[in-house]
């Protein structure tokens, strides 16, 4: 029986299994889903779709410098365990590697890894170490130089937060200090110019809204927002940030005393944003017990 592509993912669908994997086991079973099924359950391959509904919350960002670009990519795991797994670390490094050579997420997951992709590779993964796992996002960044910093790693390039400094002139060391404070102090934007302008008239009404509670005529409230505005800016964007290593300089005046022009960074979090329920003890236990 000819086994087509059409199968092929309705299997993978069906059972979390590699491209490849699922292939086989329709060929093994002339095309019988069913068995193609028990098949790739008796070698231990459909172990990952009983995985895949579980929030995947850690693991680890890893980062890779080459010449004047960097990438950084984020890998999730259920548990903070898995990030200290050697066998997770390795792919995650390999997928770190792979990434140097692709624009996106998208095309990463199809990158070739010694002969699968990325994507059967973390599926293949989740089967035997028995979680589950995700490749979620991947930035890049390219400069005249172009540093990296791990907080918080687990091992040599990857760890909690990972992030990437591009810049002109300056020294590595002051690259390395800049990438601590980013890590630090998680700054929205390099600049005024690269925030949102949706965020910035967000919060210019938020402010003008709390002004006018003190009952001020319109042409004060707008003296005030002027200075309010300031505030924010010295908040959220790098540039204006007070640097953490001499917070009487303001990171931009911190960069033009080291002859160094920054020109962008990268910045990436275990976890950011994933909503992760939690459960009450017994909720878990009742879950466990079923499977």
């Amino acid at each position: 029986m000819a086994i087509t592509a059409a199968m092929v993912k309705e299997l993978r669908d069906s059972t979390g299994a590699g491209m490849m994997d699922a292939k086989k086991a329709l060929t093994e079973t002339e095309g019988n889903m069913d068995e193609a099924v028990d098949w790739l359950r008796t070698k231990g391959l459909a172990k990952a779709a009983k995985k895949s509904g579980r929030t995947a919350a850690e693991g680890l960002v890893a980062v890779h410098v080459e010449g004047g670009k960097g990438i950084a990519i984020e890998v999730n795991s259920e548990t903070d365990f898995v990030g200290k797994n050697a066998e997770f670390q390795e792919m995650v490094g390999k997928i770190a590697y792979a990434a140097m050579g692709v624009a996106d997420v998208d095309a990463l997951k199809k990158a070739d890894i010694g002969g699968k992709s990325v994507e059967d590779l973390i599926t293949d993964k989740i089967a035997t170490i028995g979680e589950n796992m995700s490749l979620r996002r991947m930035s890049a960044i390219d400069g005249e130089t172009v540093v990296s910093y791990v907080h918080n790693a687990a091992t040599h390039g990857m760890g909690k937060i990972g992030v990437l400094v591009a810049m002109n002139g300056g020294d590595e060391g002051f690259g390395k200090q800049v990438a601590m404070h980013i890590a630090a102090v998680n700054p929205a934007s390099l600049s005024e110019d690269d925030l949102d302008p949706a965020v910035v008239e967000k919060e210019k009404q938020v402010q003008m809204d709390i002004a006018r509670e003190s009952g001020k005529p319109e042409q004060v409230i707008e003296k005030m927002i002027i200075g309010r505005m300031k505030k924010y800016m010295s908040e959220v964007t790098l540039l204006n940030q007070s640097f953490v290593v001499n917070p009487d300089l303001t990171v931009g005046e911190a960069a033009k005393e080291a002859g160094a022009t920054i020109t962008g960074f990268v910045r990436l979090e275990v976890g950011e944003g994933i909503e992760v329920v939690k459960e009450d003890f017994a909720a878990e236990v009742a879950k466990a017990a079923k499977g």
